[in-house]
C-alpha cells in the first residue's frame, strides 16, 4: 500500500520500526519519534504505549513494595491503555482517509479486525519477541528454561510473519476495492465519569 505519496505501508516496515524502537536506549521516552508523519507517528504511539504498558504490568507483579506502589502501577496501567486504544482508533481512521476515495466492489468482504488492531497486535508480539528472547540467553537459567524459550521464540516469529502476511493482505484487498473495515469505537465505560457508578458525581 502506498497512496498519496506516503511510505509503504506493509506488516514488515511496521515490525521494522517496532523493532528499531525497541533497540533505541531511550525508549519507550517520550522525546524518541522515528517517524515525523501522521500516520507513523500514530502507530509509533501506539507501540510508545504497549511498551509502557509491558514495564507496568511487570512492576505490577512485585510482592516486595508496598500496596500503594502496586495502585500505582495499576493506575498507569489503565492509563496507557486508554491511550494505546485511543491510538488503535486513530490508526483505523487516517487508514480509512487513504480508502475514502476507493471504489468498492458490490462483493468485497468485511473484515472483522480492524487494520489498526491488528498494528496493535504485531506491536505486541514484537514485545514478546524481545523478551522472549532475553529468556534465551539467560546464562544462570536452565538448559531446559532456554530451550523451552528458543521453542516458544521461534512459533512468536512464526506468529508474526503469519499476521503481517494477513495485514499485507487487507490493505492491497482494501485499495482494491475487494474488502473493507469499519471504524469501530471502544466506549471504554469504566473510564468515563459519566458512566461508572463509582465515578458518577465524584
Amino acid at each position: 500500500m502506498n497512496r498519496t505519496g506516503a511510505e509503504t505501508i506493509t506488516g514488515a516496515a511496521i515490525s521494522a520500526l517496532h523493532d528499531a524502537c525497541l533497540s533505541a536506549p531511550a525508549w519507550p521516552a517520550d522525546t524518541v519519534t522515528f517517524h515525523a508523519a501522521d500516520l507513523w507517528h500514530t502507530i509509533e504511539f501506539n507501540h510508545r504505549c504497549n511498551s509502557k504498558l509491558w514495564n507496568e504490568e511487570d512492576l505490577a507483579r512485585r510482592v516486595n513494595v508496598p500496596d500503594s506502589a502496586i495502585a500505582a502501577n495499576k493506575r498507569a496501567i489503565d492509563s496507557f491503555n486508554q491511550k494505546r486504544n485511543d491510538a488503535i482508533e486513530r490508526i483505523d481512521e487516517q487508514l480509512l482517509q487513504r480508502f475514502s476515495d476507493i471504489v468498492r466492489s458490490p462483493t468485497a468482504r468485511l473484515n472483522s479486525e480492524t487494520a489498526g488492531a491488528m498494528i496493535d497486535r504485531l506491536s505486541i508480539l514484537s514485545l514478546k519477541i524481545l523478551h522472549m528472547a532475553e529468556q534465551t540467553r539467560r546464562a544462570e537459567a536452565s538448559v531446559e528454561h532456554r530451550a523451552n524459550c528458543t521453542a516458544k521464540l521461534q512459533r512468536l516469529h512464526e506468529q508474526r510473519g503469519d499476521l503481517q502476511h494477513c495485514l499485507d493482505e487487507l490493505l492491497v484487498d482494501c485499495d482494491a476495492g475487494r474488502a473493507y473495515f469499519k471504524q469501530y469505537r471502544q466506549f471504554k465505560m469504566y473510564n468515563d465519569p459519566a458512566m461508572n457508578p463509582y465515578l458518577i458525581g465524584k
